[in-house]
């Protein structure tokens, strides 16, 4: 039988404890050279479609079906290197680890991710990320649909829920209520982004780098469920990290 935790942070991975922006940047680079500007369009073509259905990142996916188009087998060959070889360790943000450190004194760490089964979890491992949780590592189609298999897996008094996506934590806090905190990270493009999006439901904390985490007290997340705390706006509430 699994044992309820009182306090479970499900931690989102890209551009929330490394920079997935910079990845994307040095693998169109990479397109660029290789294959050219027009053949670096119908990868990323590729990989939006494969994004949008079934609806996860799939960058091995998209290889694959920009292969038959593409005469260049060497090149090819190179880059399913440069993919299953990148030194995403490189791309963690600073502190992250730390961070992941920190809430693992006040509460459990589980990384709630979502993508393609091969390729993203080669990533949270070669970044460090998978030891630092101790294996707790889930990786769904799509994860706000796995929230009942995610709190069965994790049961626990109360969830926190870090993400860059502020519509994502909106639609986990429709379905838990006050069972889950949410903490926006403004980091990469989906937060820049969000900055023209108006929610129902705003996230419960904003920080601007995930090494803000340690600014937060065990208590101030079960607070915000019995006390219904009004929730801050996508430029309120922050808290900040305690000086080094």
């Amino acid at each position: 039988m699994l044992t309820t935790r009182p306090l479970v942070f499900l931690l989102n991975v890209d551009n929330t404890l490394l920079d997935n922006d910079r990845f994307a940047a040095d693998l169109a680079a990479r397109l660029d050279c290789d294959f050219g500007k027009e053949e670096r369009e119908r990868y990323w073509s590729i990989y939006a479609s494969l994004r949008d259905t079934p609806g996860c990142a799939d960058y091995l996916g998209a290889l694959q079906q920009f292969r038959p188009d593409n005469g260049n087998e060497a090149a090819l060959l190179q880059l399913s290197f440069f993919l299953l070889d990148y030194p995403f360790v490189e791309r963690v943000y600073p502190h992250a680890l730390e961070a992941i450190r920190y809430l693992e004194a006040i509460g459990t760490s589980v990384i709630l991710f979502d993508g393609d089964i091969v390729f993203q979890p080669r990533k949270i491992q070669r970044a460090g990320l998978w030891d630092a949780v101790e294996g707790r590592v889930l990786v769904h189609v799509h994860k706000e649909s796995m929230i009942d298999a995610t709190l069965q897996r994790y049961p626990a008094a109360h969830y926190v829920m870090v993400d860059d996506k502020p519509g994502l934590l909106a639609a986990v806090k429709r379905v838990l209520s006050g069972r889950v905190s949410t903490v926006f990270v403004r980091q990469g493009y989906h937060a820049a982004e969000a900055t023209q999006v108006s929610l129902d439901l705003a996230p419960d904390y904003t920080i601007d780098h995930i090494s803000d985490l340690w600014g937060f007290a065990r208590s101030d997340f079960p607070a915000i469920a019995n006390l219904h705390v009004a929730r801050a706006s996508l430029d309120g509430t922050t808290k900040a990290a305690p000086p080094e």
